[in-house]
């Protein structure tokens, strides 16, 4: 598989996230060809501010491996990822990062500050943006316009 076709799995689960009523991120932890971790925003249905896609993959995949440390994994996730994300990422040792849309509010591998990229951090992870972008952010945009709408309509009949 590709990382295109590991990045069509991711949006399946950001999918899911949204079904849930959650901000439709997904995230999947790949090593050797295989899918170790899924997940999918759950922070509001988990009462877990933690419960980011990243998180929840990461720690399936440790669990599964059986090792904290995911050295020769990669990361798929369907938007850039924020500042505990990639601390995460940073400590479970991941490999490489392939992430769709960029996060410009959130996001610290390209957008805002470069955490990735910091001289002090005791691992580097290789990272690539940019796959399967213009799907990852449609699904974004359409979510955030459909939450205005519907904030929109509960104002009107609070009037």
């Amino acid at each position: 598989m590709t990382d295109t076709d590991f990045m069509r799995e991711a949006l399946a689960l950001a999918a899911q996230a949204e079904l849930e009523g959650e901000v439709p991120v997904g995230a999947l932890v790949v090593c050797e060809g295989e899918i170790v971790g899924r997940g999918w925003n759950r922070p509001i249905v988990a009462c877990d501010p933690t419960a980011h896609a990243e998180i929840v993959a990461l720690r399936q995949a440790a669990e599964h491996l059986g090792n904290y440390r995911l050295s020769n994994c990669t990361l798929y996730v369907t938007i850039e990822p924020c500042t505990m994300c990639a601390g995460a990422i940073v400590h479970s040792r991941i490999e490489r990062l392939v992430f769709g849309a960029p996060e410009p509010k959130a996001g610290v591998v390209l957008s805002n500050g470069q955490l990735l990229d910091a001289e002090n951090l005791n691992h580097k992870v290789l990272y690539e943006g940019g796959v399967l972008a213009d799907e990852c952010s449609a699904v974004m945009s359409a979510f955030f316009k459909k939450r205005r709408a519907m904030k929109k309509e509960e104002k009107k009949k609070l009037q």
